[in-house]
């Protein structure tokens, strides 16, 4: 579980293609702290550690994964938004975050404003994924709140300290994101789904 708040950067160090899986290698500020078998996000995507070489882990991501995330764009040199796992106690400072990535959308557009950056997403509604007005969407592992919510795109507003503690500074128009819907949000649109009030 997680909370969409970023703790740091990964730089991905090195990519290894084997059979279907792959495998990436990224340095990180913390991975003196990680243990094998740990849970970390990476761009929202929960990824369990394999391997622990001095500052570098290594993290696999099999087929489903590589189809249903931005993983399989990355190149090394890329920066990932990382998150590890919330401990019992801790403040939820986002919201529920369960590193389960949905689908993938499209930057349309992005605007500076005075003091802030709004970004429009653009996704496939065919998978039946909804937004509404000022609900939690998660974009990168990071926790947002929505606005102007359309049937297949929303948009985010970011705050200087955001901008500069994510990838979002590195987004353009047409970066490819991960998407995680708010996950109550999901249940009742598929209880919904099937008929029941």
């Amino acid at each position: 579980m997680f909370t969409g708040i970023v703790e740091t950067f990964g730089k991905l160090i090195a990519l290894k293609a084997e059979k279907e899986n792959l495998h990436l290698t990224i340095a990180s500020n913390f991975t003196s702290e990680l243990k094998i078998d740990q849970s970390v996000a990476h761009n929202g995507v929960c990824l369990t550690v394999v391997e622990i070489s001095n500052n570098t882990y290594t993290v696999t991501a099999i087929k489903e994964t590589l189809e249903k995330t931005n993983l399989n764009t990355l190149k090394v040199g890329d920066l990932i938004n990382l998150e590890r796992g919330m401990k019992v106690g801790d403040r939820l400072d986002g919201h529920i975050v369960q590193g389960h990535v949905d689908q993938t959308a499209i930057c349309k557009s992005i605007s500076e404003t005075n003091g802030s950056w709004e970004y429009t997403f653009s996704y496939n509604s065919a998978l039946n994924n909804i937004t509404i007005e000022k609900g939690s969407i998660t974009i990168n592992g990071v926790s947002l709140t929505v606005v102007n919510s359309k049937r297949d795109q929303f948009s985010v507003c970011i705050i200087p300290y955001t901008y500069e503690h994510t990838n979002f500074k590195n987004f353009e128009v047409g970066t490819v994101v991960n998407l995680e819907f708010d996950v109550i949000g999901k249940y009742v649109s598929r209880l919904t789904e099937f008929g029941l009030k």
